[in-house]
C-alpha cells in the first residue's frame, strides 16, 4: 500500500482536496471535499493508486470489477486492467443504480466493487445490492479515499488508498450554514473545480 504521506502529496498536487462549504452526495455538509476526478485526470496518479489497490486483491480470484458511473469508471477500469479481468460500470436509470448497456454479471462472479470516495458508503451499498441481485458474489471493495475514517463497514474485505476522517454534518447541524457566510455548493454541479 502507498504511504499516507504519498497520497497526501497526490491530493495536494492534483488539487483534489477542496476547502469551502460543500453538499456531499449523501446530503451532508462539510468544509472539505475530495474531488477525486482531479486525481484521475493524471494517468501517472491513476496508475499509482490502481496498482496499490489491485495488489490488495491480486490473490482473491476476482472475476469482474464494477464501479459506479461516473466517479468510479476510470479507477475501476485501471484496477480491472491490472487484475486482467472484466470491467463493468453501473449507472442511474430513473434514480436507481443499475447495470445497463448489455453488461452481464454471470451467477457466482466474484466481483470487486470500486469507488472513488465514500463518506457514508451509500453508493457502495447500492452496488452491493446490484451485484447480489445479478447473482454475483462480493469479493471486496476498493476505494481511492474513505472520508469516514474507516468507520463504514461493508461486511467484506475493504481497502482504501487513503483513509481520513473529514467531519460532515446534517444541514440542520452544519456550523457553516449557521454562520451563513459561505454558501453551500455541490461540487461538479455548480462550477466548483
Amino acid at each position: 500500500m502507498i504511504e499516507k504521506s504519498r497520497i497526501e502529496e497526490v491530493l495536494i498536487e492534483s488539487g483534489a482536496l477542496l476547502h469551502g462549504h460543500f453538499i456531499l452526495a449523501s446530503g451532508r455538509h462539510s468544509d472539505r471535499y475530495m474531488q477525486c476526478a482531479q486525481i484521475l485526470q493524471y494517468p501517472r496518479f491513476t496508475r499509482e493508486l490502481a496498482a496499490c489497490l489491485a495488489e490488495e486483491f491480486a490473490g482473491d480470484n476476482i472475476d469482474a470489477v464494477i464501479a459506479p458511473a461516473v466517479g468510479g469508471i476510470i479507477i475501476g477500469y485501471e484496477i480491472a486492467r491490472r487484475l486482467d479481468t472484466r470491467n463493468l460500470f453501473a449507472e442511474r436509470e430513473n434514480g436507481v443504480l443499475t447495470i445497463r448497456r448489455n453488461f452481464t454479471l454471470p451467477k457466482g462472479s466474484r466481483t470487486l466493487i470500486v469507488e472513488d470516495v465514500v463518506t457514508t458508503g451509500g453508493t457502495v451499498f447500492e452496488l452491493i445490492d446490484v451485484v447480489l441481485r445479478a447473482g454475483g458474489e462480493i469479493a471486496g471493495v476498493a476505494l481511492i479515499a474513505d472520508r469516514s475514517g474507516g468507520t463504514v463497514d461493508f461486511g467484506v474485505k475493504t481497502r482504501a488508498a487513503y483513509t481520513t476522517e473529514i467531519l460532515s454534518y446534517t444541514p440542520d447541524e452544519c456550523p457553516l450554514c449557521k454562520e451563513g457566510d459561505i454558501p453551500a455548493v455541490k461540487p461538479g454541479t455548480s462550477g466548483t473545480r
